[in-house]
């Protein structure tokens, strides 16, 4: 029987533990939007070949679910305060689950895209929930601890992922790893009908008299498509029209801010809350987040390709030298959760980018008769890097805000790491290409060469660069009087 007590009869239920099962719960959904996100990267060789896809096509697969992810993000306040917490999950996973079977079972490249785009748009709506309930339901001396327990879980998935989705694209074809969300998205629908409430953020009633920013929304979206397609064509023979699109993201998100202060102005519920880049440390944290977005995902996108066709390895190779990285990274985020609760957070972020950079340059060191445990550990100094920034990053940001203000505060700081994330990937991609012509080589070649692999190189010097860039607004997280 389908459970729909209140919050405090859950509460009274489950006792203190509670909050921790309403916590893994929603960990399951997002292991499952995160594996969406990345073990994709695996397959892309395959479909592309499967499709005879060129490389500005073939990234869309992965750029096209993270414009979906991005824009989304900005619904989840509104979602939850209209439907309440159940409600929205239970659709995001249903959502999730019709994009991973649809997207397995699709003969056509624009289906897998809508399914990537089905995909997308779940993600995007789950992802800030967790760091909602960590600072709404969690004391703040366990807040660090609650971070790092949730990140270690979802980081996992990701971990084990691309090792399984290899051997399974090497077994099956590209198709197998769009069935791998399936049980995630099974389990956690389960869960949420066991320990999800009914209610708001807050134990308050779900209300549906307001009316979600449509205009803001739209905005978003434009200023987001157009960014995309104006990198994507900077490869191209088109300058011109290139300078058009980004010149179009620069006018849709000033009209999208200008939008914003309108609705605010007018008593409406706008879709990001400029009130909360008042706060110095949530503001800088933003940057961080847009800057490290661009870095972690780009990097994401660039290192299951670096090698695959820049090292010759085949996807199960990929996936057994990233697995002991993500192993790391999952240790790392939980004992790092919980010096959270201990040391300036501020300092963490700034260690893990530091590692982030560093991971980065060392791959320079690397060439086509190095070792391959070699690579396994330059990945793993990069996981390290990320451990320490993960827990760390949203509590540095959002513990200044007023409580009314944490949902708007997690999905606005989510909304711009997954900007920066869409553009990274769309970043990387380009300089690529471009260096590797510059280098007088193509994807189009079977064979590798010292050239492709030093194309490779001036990449990872771009995100080694932007790892630095942010430790500068990460310095700026300090808060006015360390405990």
């Amino acid at each position: 029987m389908i459970d729909t007590a209140p919050p405090l009869s859950l509460s009274a239920r489950y006792g203190p533990r509670y909050r921790w099962l309403l916590l893994l719960t929603v960990m399951v959904g997002v292991m499952a939007s995160i594996m969406s996100s990345t073990i994709v990267n695996v397959a892309i060789p395959g479909m592309s070949h499967h499709f005879g896809l060129g490389q500005e096509r073939a990234q869309w697969v992965s750029s096209g679910f993270m414009v979906a992810m991005t824009v989304s993000m900005l619904t989840t306040p509104w979602l939850l305060a209209r439907y309440g917490y159940r409600r929205t999950y239970v659709g995001t996973m249903l959502l999730l689950l019709a994009g991973g079977i649809s997207g397995g079972l699709a003969n056509h490249f624009p289906l897998v895209l809508v399914a990537r785009v089905a995909e997308g748009l779940a993600a995007g709506v789950v992802q800030p929930i967790p760091a909602i309930i960590i600072l709404r339901a969690f004391e703040p001396h366990e807040q660090g601890r609650a971070s790092g327990i949730f990140g270690m879980g979802v980081v996992l998935a990701p971990a084990l992922g691309p090792s399984i989705g290899g051997v399974l694209v090497d077994l099956f074809g590209w198709r197998s790893i769009f069935f791998m969300v399936v049980p995630f998205c099974l389990a956690s629908i389960w869960l949420a009908y066991r320990f999800v409430p009914v209610t708001a953020p807050g134990g308050v009633t779900a209300a549906r008299s307001g009316a979600l920013d449509w205009g803001g929304l739209a905005l978003g979206t434009v200023g987001t498509l157009c960014l995309l397609n104006g990198l994507v064509e900077l490869r191209g023979e088109a300058p011109l029209q290139a300078a058009a699109l980004l010149a179009g993201a620069g006018l849709a998100f000033g009209a999208f801010i200008a939008w914003q202060r309108r609705v605010a102005a007018a008593g409406g519920t706008a879709l990001m809350n400029l009130a909360l880049f008042r706060h110095r440390q949530f503001a800088m944290g933003s940057v961080v987040a847009f800057i490290y977005g661009t870095a972690l995902f780009g990097s994401t996108y660039l290192l299951p390709v670096y090698m695959q066709v820049g090292l010759h390895l085949s996807a199960s190779h990929v996936g057994t030298i990233l697995l002991p990285a993500g192993l790391v990274l999952a240790f790392t985020i939980a004992g790092v959760g919980r010096l959270a609760d201990r040391r300036p957070t501020w300092l963490l972020v700034c260690i893990g980018l530091a590692l982030l950079a560093a991971s980065f340059a060392l791959m320079l060191l690397l060439r086509l008769d190095s070792a391959i445990w070699l690579l396994a550990v330059f990945a793993a100094i990069g996981r390290v890097g990320l451990g320490f920034i993960l827990p760390s990053l949203n509590l540095g940001s959002m513990r200044p805000l007023e409580k009314p203000l944490i949902p708007q505060g997690a999905s606005a700081i989510n909304f711009l790491r997954m900007l920066g994330g869409a553009a990274g990937v769309s970043l990387c991609a380009i300089v690529l290409e471009w260096r590797l012509a510059a280098h007088g080589d193509s994807l189009a070649n079977t064979a590798t060469s010292t050239a492709r692999l030093a194309a490779f190189d001036e990449v990872f010097m771009l995100l080694a660069g932007l790892c630095a860039l942010a430790i500068c607004a990460a310095w700026q997280l300090r808060e006015k009087r360390e405990p």
